[in-house]
């Protein structure tokens, strides 16, 4: 009688110290299995900004928030874990606009660990009118593994989030990244 109430007490703490070893092990080989990618800021190509000019305010927020609704679809989607761009901040300044550099992506990506760079632009061609674009390209050789495009016809914040929302799931992740199953 007494072995049954001693392995009463003990079978369910041995199950929950396997459950949650078991957790562990799954979020260590979670974070093991993410690829990394440089998620570069989004950018715009608007014929108006002559001579270096920046962005206008409202296009500039709008830029940043479809950079971090990349970064988080990209993360919680596709499984990729954004690298910090911190180290290679200077590099990024020098090359930009990274969507003219001519592959500067690749290493710059390479030096910050990342297996991918991801670089976005909005072609600009009226107020009302841009179209998205979002390149995914492997960061040693600049093979370009996923890109996507969408034309949007208007020009407010949840337009521009729908617009990178949409490009994630129609296109940059419509089949798995190569490498995945």
């Amino acid at each position: 009688m007494r072995l049954r109430a001693r392995l009463c007490t003990f079978l369910p703490a041995l199950a929950l110290l396997s459950v949650v070893s078991g957790t562990a092990l799954g979020q260590e080989a979670a974070r093991e299995a993410a690829r990394k990618a440089a998620i570069f800021p989004a950018e715009v190509n608007d014929p108006t900004l002559a001579y270096g000019r920046k962005p206008l305010p409202a296009d500039q927020k709008r830029l940043d928030l479809v950079t971090e609704v990349l970064r988080q679809q990209l993360a919680e989607k596709g499984g990729l874990e954004s690298v910090d761009l911190r180290p290679q901040a200077e590099e990024i300044r020098k090359e930009s606009p990274l969507y003219k550099c001519n592959g500067c992506t690749g290493p710059i990506a390479k030096a910050l660990g990342a297996e991918l760079a991801v670089t976005t632009f909005a072609d600009k061609g009226a107020n009302q009118l841009f179209s998205l674009v979002v390149t995914i390209a492997e960061a040693e050789s600049g093979k370009v593994v996923r890109q996507g495009q969408v034309v949007i016809r208007a020009n407010t914040d949840d337009d521009w989030s729908h617009a990178a929302r949409w490009i994630v799931k129609n296109r940059l992740l419509a089949e798995p990244l190569p490498g995945r199953s």
